[in-house]
């Protein structure tokens, strides 16, 4: 069962994103309005050192007003394919190339509200060059251990949902291929 739009029109289009504003019959026969965030999709990076720590960056983020930990991560451009997107992401904000570069998952960001779509990868084999970050950002980064981005997550001090799906993800996935063995 799913709703059918009766109406829709923009509020609002922007460069990023677009306000697309439904209205809709649910299946009972009542209507109400959606407020739909149209975004073209993101991807996330799990940089993983031969040592096995992770490349994390740190950067100020408008909308929750402070600096955040976050794992590298950029919004797909017009006609870019995820494994694209993660190549030129993970260079322009670490610095690195991979020569490994293995998709894990995918997942909707805030599907009650946006279309936005992100694809999770881990990458590896690491190879350093220079980063070329993009005019309006203004990124550091630094290695962690996946124990010490869980530790980080428990104190507060990484709130992005991103980073800590994917960290939470890599602690599972590793848990599991030990459990194998």
């Amino acid at each position: 069962m799913s709703e059918l739009i009766t109406n829709a029109r923009y509020a609002y289009s922007g460069r990023l994103l677009k306000l697309r504003v439904a209205k809709v019959r649910l299946p009972s026969g009542r209507e109400t309005t959606r407020e739909i965030v149209e975004h073209p999709g993101a991807v996330a990076i799990l940089p993983l050192l031969d040592t096995g720590r992770i490349l994390v960056t740190k950067q100020y983020r408008a909308a929750a007003r402070k600096h955040l930990v976050e794992i590298p991560a950029g919004t797909l451009e017009p006609g870019e394919s995820p494994v694209s997107c993660a190549k030129r992401e993970l260079g322009e904000e670490t610095g690195c190339t991979a020569r490994q570069l293995r998709k894990l998952f995918s997942c909707y960001l805030a599907p009650g509200y946006s279309t936005e779509k992100i694809h999770f990868f881990l990458a590896g084999r690491l190879v350093r060059t220079k980063a070329k970050q993009a005019e309006d950002e203004s990124i550091s980064v630094r290695a962690m251990s996946l124990r010490e981005g869980l530790r980080a997550i428990d104190r507060g001090e990484i709130q992005d949902a991103k980073t800590i799906c994917g960290l939470y993800y890599l602690a599972m996935h590793g848990k599991r291929r030990r459990q194998k063995s």
